[in-house]
């Protein structure tokens, strides 16, 4: 079941404009390790749910997965074959908004071998470049 809010105040939404870094969400909060995009880009619920049922499966019971990204912006579209015009799309999947620097998962209590290997393979189920980033000691 791919991830939806479960009410909404607007069915459909218009696109926006992609600019500029992530200030919140940037840094790794819950685990030690994390995968951060390097690109701007519409993540949609089922590659989410496909990067973190590669990782879940690769850590079996071993360690925690966060997804720290959540679908809720609706992307409309049209029928094929339809004639222009005649208003906008019926909503037909959900995406997560990111902008360079988003965390998108985080991994813990597992060794950092363990922890890579997985987000690697959760990166293969995404769209965008992303990068492996550990948690920073606090002061």
């Amino acid at each position: 079941m791919p991830l939806m809010p479960k009410r909404v105040k607007f069915r459909k939404s218009q696109r926006g404009v992609l600019r500029g870094f992530a200030t919140r969400g940037n840094s790794v909060a819950f685990g030690e390790y994390g995968l951060q995009s390097l690109e701007p880009a519409w993540l949609a619920a089922r590659q989410i749910e496909a990067g973190r049922v590669a990782g879940q499966h690769f850590l079996g019971r071993e360690g925690k997965l966060w997804v720290r990204v959540f679908p809720h912006k609706p992307v409309t579209g049209k029928p094929a074959e339809v004639r222009m015009g005649s208003g906008k799309g019926e909503p037909v999947y959900w995406a997560a908004v990111l902008k360079p620097g988003s965390v998108i998962y985080e991994i813990g209590g597992v060794p950092e071998e363990l922890a890579r290997t997985a987000l690697n393979r959760m990166a293969h189920k995404l769209p965008i470049r992303v990068r492996l980033i550990k948690r920073r000691p606090r002061l």
